[in-house]
């Protein structure tokens, strides 16, 4: 069968005064995506059914499965009754590293989380990132409208999170949708890849809060900026100071907050940060 991303269905609208109108609603469909790795099972999410190649490459750099698309030898996207088996192909070697880190993973309770293991996965050290672009407030402001203009998904269900990447001088150069604000980000992550396009070279922008996996996934992708229309987590704005990501959030029209590296935004540097939060 093929899972379509948008599904219509019949609903009772209760308005104004009591008026009762039958009608339809386009809504968003959510599928069971279960990523398989040479033939291992590794991890079921749910989401959006579209972007599959995308969100497999994305899946699999964001979790350090491997550390490029080059890495991946071959997807097969298999569609059944109950869901989308993503099935790569990848190194031996990389593969030998992710069955010993299942095994590792492994708690008697049958969870897959246990203990300090998954402590320290859920928190693994990041590296730093690279010095990136600089933006500006237009920049900014641009790239948050760019993306809005352009969730399609969105548009019809109101009801899905998205994720762009914005270049200065091109654009918003690709933006994935999804169900889940993760899984959007690691569909923009795996389109990046698939099309070696570098995103250090611009700004990446999430209709989401920012939580520490959003950081996560971007600084591993090789970003420098991200940008949210909702606010940050207290973790996720430690997290980005460590490793140097600048974090914009609270981006709405003209107007937006900086958490963390404001050197990269026009106007702005590290000391105009440190004064201000010595006065809060």
């Amino acid at each position: 069968m093929t899972h379509r991303p948008v599904v219509p269905v019949e609903r009772l609208a209760v308005r104004r005064g009591g008026t009762v109108v039958a009608g339809v609603r386009r809504v968003p469909e959510e599928t069971a995506l279960a990523l398989v790795f040479n033939g291992t099972a590794h991890a079921v999410m749910m989401g959006t059914p579209a972007d599959f190649e995308d969100f497999a490459v994305g899946f699999a750099l964001s979790e350090e499965i491997v550390a490029s698309a080059a890495e991946i030898e071959d997807i097969e996207v298999v569609e059944q009754e109950a869901g989308v088996e993503l099935r790569l192909w990848i190194d031996p070697a990389r593969m030998a590293v992710l069955s010993e880190r299942r095994r590792q993973m492994a708690g008697p309770t049958g969870c897959g989380l246990c203990g300090i293991e998954s402590l320290a996965a859920a928190l693994r050290p990041l590296p730093a990132v690279g010095e990136g672009v600089r933006a500006s407030a237009a920049a900014i402001a641009a790239a948050v409208a760019a993306l809005g203009g352009a969730q399609a998904l969105n548009a019809e269900t109101r009801a899905v999170h998205a994720a762009g990447f914005w270049r200065p001088g091109t654009g918003l150069v690709a933006a994935r949708e999804d169900v889940g604000r993760h899984n959007a980000l690691d569909k923009l992550c795996g389109a990046l890849a698939r099309r070696s396009i570098d995103p250090a070279s611009g700004l990446v922008v999430v209709t989401s809060r920012v939580s520490i996996e959003m950081v996560q996934k971007t600084v591993i992708a090789g970003a420098t900026i991200l940008v949210a229309v909702s606010a940050p987590t207290a973790h996720a704005i430690r997290l980005a100071q460590a490793t140097g990501l600048t974090l914009v959030a609270v981006a709405r029209g003209d107007e937006f907050e900086v958490f963390t590296t404001p050197g990269r935004i026009e106007g702005l540097s590290a000391a105009t940060l440190q004064e201000t939060a010595t006065n809060v």
